[in-house]
């Protein structure tokens, strides 16, 4: 059995074990399973019960990153993205109006028309059409996002006061106390070469905080899943067709797709998987399960699915191959009936891998031409917006509409693959229509 799962997903090929794989799914799921919790919270704004929501967001993290283990073979696992439940439930319905049930109908339409432009090639082309200097950019600022989130998550970097935005955390307090213990304590690991190391400085810091009791233990490990009927196949076509939601659609269409394009990037340049020309082979399969998993979601009850920035914590501990992405997938189906133990893992716990991950990721700056200003000055405010604004799609878009910019002004357009020039345009969309 072990030999030919080692040979489905070719182990050998890419240089991983089981065991290493295992650790990285593990990893991976423990950074990411907050989606839990957090994803039914946001979208009970919307008017989506918390129940019912809970069950719909664990089966589409399962169909999608399922289909990413065994169609796309890559270590990606895929979950509703946060950035995009927020505009549902703030924007869309609470602001604008209009039901969840013809939101998660656009959400619908965007995934359908994402299933067609795979299918045709389009995003692989758009894709490829990125410099290699604003894919760098994309790794670096997904992990320096990342690493925001996790000193934001822990206490060690709070909200501040205007003019000073962010400042120091309350280093006494128990739970960043931990946090900085675990995270030295992870370090360490790390430099030692301990296999696991993120998931063992995790699971130790966690174990901490019980025994300190920072977190509680919950009432009960096991639970039955919600029943999901009450927002299963519940979407309103007719009011998503009306020629005012449009924009709507469009909206979620360009923020998703930037997303997509820039975590499948970002993460497969961390995990050397992109070839000698900087684009990742056979790249429809990983947006094709990504872009199936956007039609499934809406039809479940939850928001657009994609690639999760978390999946770096599993390629982190050695995740090559689509069973990384399976054994994340299997703790996901398994949270629908221990989702009280899942989730007891604190932000002060799973924030330290989010912190370690941009040391990581830091190192594709090395690749871009410092001395070439069309180069350099699109990565840079890439990253740069990416952390300050607190948005992936900012950063990302920012960089598309720079690169044309600055090769037009210096004379070196045709330096552009043809590509840029739709990535560009699409970008002035996302800040006509979608920006926030």
């Amino acid at each position: 059995m072990t030999s030919r799962i080692a040979s489905y997903f070719q182990f050998a090929r890419f240089g991983t074990t089981m065991k290493r794989e295992i650790i990285a799914g593990l990893t991976t799921f423990l950074t990411m399973a907050y989606i839990i919790i957090v994803n039914p919270a946001i979208l009970e704004n919307a008017g989506i019960p918390r129940g019912p929501s809970t069950t719909a967001t664990i089966i589409a993290a399962v169909f999608g990153t399922v289909l990413m283990a065994f169609f796309a073979n890559r270590p990606f696992a895929i979950a509703p993205y946060m950035s995009e439940n927020a505009f549902i439930a703030f924007v869309v319905v609470k602001v604008m109006g209009y039901s969840w049930q013809t939101a998660l109908a656009a959400v619908f339409f965007a995934g359908v028309i994402f299933t067609l432009l795979t299918l045709f090639k389009v995003r692989s082309w758009l894709a490829e059409s990125i410099p290699l200097s604003l894919k760098c950019a994309f790794a670096t600022g997904i992990g320096l996002f990342l690493t925001f989130i996790g000193l934001n998550e822990t206490g060690i970097v709070v909200l501040g006061v205007p003019g000073a935005p962010v400042k120091l955390g309350d280093l006494s307090h128990p739970s960043v106390l931990l946090a900085v213990c675990g995270l030295l304590f992870t370090v360490v690991l790390i430099s030692r070469k301990v296999l696991g190391s993120m998931m063992i400085g995790i699971v130790v810091t966690t174990i901490a905080s019980i025994i300190l009791k920072v977190t509680p233990l919950p009432q009960s490990f096991v639970s039955m899943p919600p029943d999901i009927t009450p927002i299963l196949f519940k979407l309103d076509f007719a009011g998503a067709l009306t020629p005012g939601f449009f924009p709507i659609i469009l909206t979620i269409f360009i923020m998703a797709f930037l997303d997509t394009v820039g975590t499948l990037l970002g993460l497969s340049m961390r995990a050397d998987l992109l070839d000698d020309n900087g684009n990742l082979p056979e790249i429809e399969k990983p947006m094709l399960a990504d872009a199936l998993a956007t039609v499934a979601a809406p039809l479940l009850g939850t928001t657009t699915t994609g690639a999760y920035i978390e999946s770096a914590a599993g390629i982190e501990e050695g995740g090559r191959t689509g069973f990384t992405a399976l054994v994340t997938a299997v703790f996901f189906l398994l949270a629908l009936f221990f989702a009280p133990l899942f989730t007891i893992v604190p932000a002060h716990a799973y924030g330290i891998a989010l912190i370690v991950i941009g040391s990581y990721m830091i190192s594709p700056l090395a690749k871009i031409d410092f001395d070439d200003f069309t180069e350099l000055i699109p990565a840079f405010l890439t990253v740069v917006l990416m952390i300050f604004t607190y948005n992936i799609g900012v950063g990302m878009t920012a960089g598309f509409i720079a690169y044309p910019l600055m090769k037009g002004a210096t004379g070196r357009i045709k330096e552009m693959k043809g590509g840029m020039w739709v990535l560009a345009l699409l970008s002035l969309s996302y800040f006509l229509f979608g920006a926030k």
